[in-house]
């Protein structure tokens, strides 16, 4: 068998990163975050499942991107980049925290059935998660111009 356990995890997570960076992919999963509260609001388990086949489908089914210039694919391959050494930007973990709390916080409001929580807290968390990708795209540019790409 060719390659550990480890070298094939991270070949696969590799391949995964490319195709999500294609923007596509990448702008189709932010601006679809909204899902992410929905099974909770409706109480369905399948609007779980199809939210669930979409969040897993969706950095697969592009292809690698053409070029790397736009935001969304700088922003992903920075995103890998710092998953390999989250020590390159510390307050990354910070923010991905406050945003996964923002998020839990809406997926309550949302149990509850409470509108404008629901839609404070989705609104919250794709606001962090665009900051993010700025922070993520200003590290994969400091990584390409260092010759790290």
């Amino acid at each position: 068998m060719k390659g550990t356990i480890v070298d094939r995890y991270q070949d696969l997570r590799h391949r995964m990163f490319a195709r999500h960076a294609h923007p596509l992919s990448a702008w189709s999963r932010l601006l679809t975050t909204p899902l992410v509260v929905a099974p909770f609001w409706t109480r369905r388990a399948d609007v779980a499942a199809a939210v669930l086949v979409w969040f897993a489908v969706n950095p697969i089914i592009t292809p690698e991107p053409v070029d790397r210039t736009s935001l969304a694919t700088r922003a992903i391959l920075g995103e890998e980049r710092w998953l390999a050494d989250p020590a390159l930007d510390r307050t990354m973990t910070v923010l991905n925290a406050v945003g996964l709390a923002t998020l839990g916080a809406a997926i309550v409001a949302a149990q509850r059935r409470r509108r404008v929580p629901t839609a404070l807290g989705v609104a919250t968390t794709m606001g962090l998660t665009l900051y993010g990708w700025r922070r993520y795209a200003a590290l994969y540019d400091r990584g390409r111009s260092s010759g790290r790409s």
